[in-house]
C-alpha cells in the first residue's frame, strides 16, 4: 500500500467534493449508505449510475430520474464489466450481513470479480467502506471478511480508497437503532463487559462527505483510512449520552462478564428491532476497542470549517429526522438475507405449483384516495387493523425463529416506496391510489403475498379488494395453510372491516373539517 507523502495535495474542501461531471457507479443502492450516497454525489456534480440486482426496487426513490439505473449482479463478471463502462469512480458498498459458512467466500469472490471488471474498464478509483478494527487481535468472521475485502481491493490494479469506520450515527442506521432502543427500553440494563470498550463513533453526514471526497484522491493513493468523529467514548458513555439528549432519566448498568457475542446478539435482538442476524456483526465489532489510529484522510478530504460532528449533535440530528418522519434510508432498506424474492405469480393456475388465495372485497363509503391513505399507512405503530394480539404473537414466533418479526416497523409512517420494509413484509409493488403489494419476509414454509387494492364497482362506488396468496413448499407448506385457514375470517375479515371503517372515518373527518387522528394503542385499530 502506498503511503501519503508529506506534501500530498489537499486542495479546498469545495474542490475535493466537486464531481465536475465525472461518472460514479454506486453499488448497494438499496442499502442504508448507498441510498444516501446517491443524492450526495448528484448534489456534488457527479453523474451517477446505480447498480442493483432488482432495479424495480429503486423506482420510487426521489432521485431516480436523475440517475442511470443498471440491472446487474455484482458477482457476474460480464454484467459488472458492462455496468462499469465509462466509469471514473466506483463505490463498492456490498456486504453480506447473514451468517452461514459461505458468506465470507462469496464476499471474496464478488470483490475479486468487481476489481477485475473495474480494471478491464479502466476505472480510475474504487472506494470501499469497511469496518474499523484492531491490528493484532483475532477478529470475528464478519469483521475479518470486511478487512479481507478491503485487502482484495487494495491488491487489485485499480487504486482503492478503503475507509474504515466504527459505529455510524444516523437516523435509521442499525448501530443507532440498536443504541436507541437499548437505551429507551431499559432504564436498568444488565450488559456485557464490552460496554466499557472505547469506540470512536462517526456521524453519517461525515461518512458521506468522506465517501464523496475520496473520488478526488490522487492516482498514487492506494490505502486504508481510519475515519471517526471527534469523540472517543465507551458504549456505556454513548447510551448515557443518548439518554441525556433524548431527555430520559439516567440509565444504570450492571455489567456481566459471561455474556458472549452470540448471547449478546440474541439479547439485542430481543430488546431492539434489529434482528440477531444483523445485531451479531455489530456486537462482534464492539468486542474490540475501535479507535482511529491515524487521521491521514484529512490530507485529502479536509474537515469542514465547523469541524466534524460531535456525538451529541449527531444524536440530535438523527432524532430530529425521526421525529419529522424524514428518514431517507433505514437499516431495513436492504433485504433480509435469505428472504424470498420471487415475483408474484399473476395467474392462479400458475404452472409453478399450488397457489392458495384468500380473496375479499367490500364497498367503502369514501373516496379512492381516502382509502389509499389508510392502506399506505398500514403496519408499524398503526398496526394491521385486525386482532392485534394474534399479529403480536405471530411476530414473536417469527422473531425467535430467526425472522424479522413485527418490530422493523416502517421508514415513514405515512408514505411507502417500492423496496420499503413494513414489519415482516417488503413492498413489492406500489401504484398510487390503486395497489399496494407486500411480499412476506417472515419465516414460512412457502412464499406469501398480501395484495391491497383500491377499485370502483360499475356504479362508481369505492371498492377495497384484499388478497392473501400463499405458494406452499412441500408438505410443511400444505400443512401450514391448512392450520391457519380457520383463522382467516377473523384476521383477514377483521382487516377488511376495520380498514373500511378507518377510511370512512377519515372521509367523515375530511367532510366536516375535523382532524382525523390515529389511535395507535396496541388494542386499537381504527382512525378515530
Amino acid at each position: 500500500m502506498s503511503e501519503p507523502s508529506p506534501d500530498a495535495p489537499t486542495g479546498s474542501l469545495d474542490d475535493v467534493l466537486a464531481g465536475n461531471g465525472r461518472l460514479a457507479l454506486v453499488t448497494g443502492v438499496t442499502g442504508y449508505i448507498g441510498g444516501r450516497l446517491v443524492p450526495e454525489l448528484l448534489a456534488a456534480g457527479f453523474r451517477v449510475r446505480a447498480l442493483a440486482r432488482r432495479p424495480e426496487q429503486l423506482r420510487d426513490r426521489p432521485w431516480i430520474d436523475e440517475v442511470e439505473v443498471v440491472g446487474a449482479d455484482a458477482s457476474d463478471r460480464d454484467q459488472v464489466t458492462a455496468a462499469l463502462q465509462g466509469v471514473d469512480v466506483a463505490y463498492y458498498l456490498i456486504h453480506a450481513m447473514s451468517g452461514g459458512s459461505s458468506f465470507a467466500a462469496k464476499d471474496r469472490r464478488t470483490a475479486r470479480t468487481f476489481a477485475r471488471a473495474a480494471a478491464d474498464q479502466g476505472v480510475r478509483r474504487i472506494v470501499y467502506l469497511g469496518g474499523l478494527h484492531p491490528e493484532d487481535e483475532e477478529l470475528s468472521t464478519h469483521l475479518e471478511s470486511r478487512r479481507e475485502v478491503g485487502e482484495i481491493l487494495l491488491d487489485a490494479p485499480v487504486p482503492a480508497t478503503v475507509l474504515q469506520a466504527a459505529v455510524i450515527l444516523g437516523s435509521g442506521s442499525a448501530s443507532f437503532e440498536m443504541m436507541r432502543y437499548l437505551t429507551e427500553r431499559l432504564p436498568v440494563m444488565v450488559c456485557p463487559s464490552w460496554v466499557y470498550n472505547r469506540i470512536q463513533p462517526i456521524a453519517v453526514r461525515d461518512v458521506l462527505r468522506y465517501l464523496v471526497g475520496s473520488a478526488s484522491m490522487p492516482d498514487d493513493v492506494n490505502r486504508t483510512f481510519d475515519v471517526g468523529g471527534p469523540d472517543v467514548m465507551t458504549y456505556l458513555d454513548m447510551m448515557r449520552g443518548y439518554a441525556e439528549v433524548a431527555g430520559l432519566p439516567k440509565r444504570h448498568v450492571l455489567p456481566v462478564k459471561v455474556m458472549s457475542p452470540r448471547l449478546s446478539s440474541h439479547w439485542v435482538g430481543t430488546i431492539t428491532p434489529v434482528p440477531g442476524s444483523i445485531a451479531r456483526p455489530l456486537v462482534e465489532s464492539l468486542v474490540h476497542e475501535v479507535v482511529c489510529k491515524e487521521k491521514d484522510v484529512e490530507r485529502y478530504v479536509p474537515d469542514p470549517p465547523e469541524g466534524l460532528i460531535p456525538f451529541r449533535r449527531a444524536v440530535q440530528l438523527a432524532l430530529k429526522r425521526i421525529q419529522e418522519a424524514d428518514v431517507t434510508t433505514r437499516w431495513s432498506s436492504a433485504s433480509v438475507p435469505g428472504a424470498p424474492s420471487d415475483p408474484l405469480p399473476t395467474d392462479p393456475d400458475w404452472a409453478g405449483g399450488n397457489l392458495y388465495v384468500d380473496e375479499r372485497t367490500t364497498v367503502v363509503d369514501a373516496s379512492p384516495h381516502e382509502l389509499w391513505e389508510v392502506l399506505e399507512g398500514i403496519g408499524g405503530e398503526q398496526g394491521w387493523y385486525s386482532w392485534p394480539m394474534a399479529w403480536a404473537v405471530r411476530g414473536v414466533m417469527d422473531r425467535f425463529s430467526g425472522g424479522p418479526g413485527l418490530r422493523r416497523g416502517r421508514r415513514d409512517p405515512r408514505h411507502l416506496m417500492v423496496g420499503d420494509a413494513v414489519d415482516w413484509w417488503r413492498v413489492e409493488e406500489r401504484q398510487q391510489d390503486e395497489l399496494l403489494r407486500l411480499r412476506a419476509e417472515m419465516k414460512l414454509p412457502g412464499l406469501a403475498w398480501l395484495d391491497l387494492r383500491v377499485g370502483r364497482d360499475p356504479v362508481g362506488r369505492t371498492l377495497f379488494q384484499q388478497r392473501a396468496l400463499f405458494h406452499p413448499k412441500g408438505l410443511a407448506g400444505q400443512a401450514y395453510w391448512a392450520a391457519i385457514s380457520p383463522f382467516h375470517d377473523v384476521v383477514f375479515g377483521g382487516m377488511q372491516e376495520n380498514v373500511k371503517e378507518a377510511a370512512e372515518a377519515l372521509a367523515r373527518a375530511n367532510a366536516t373539517g375535523a382532524p382525523a387522528t390515529v389511535d395507535v394503542r396496541p388494542e386499537a385499530t381504527l382512525v378515530r
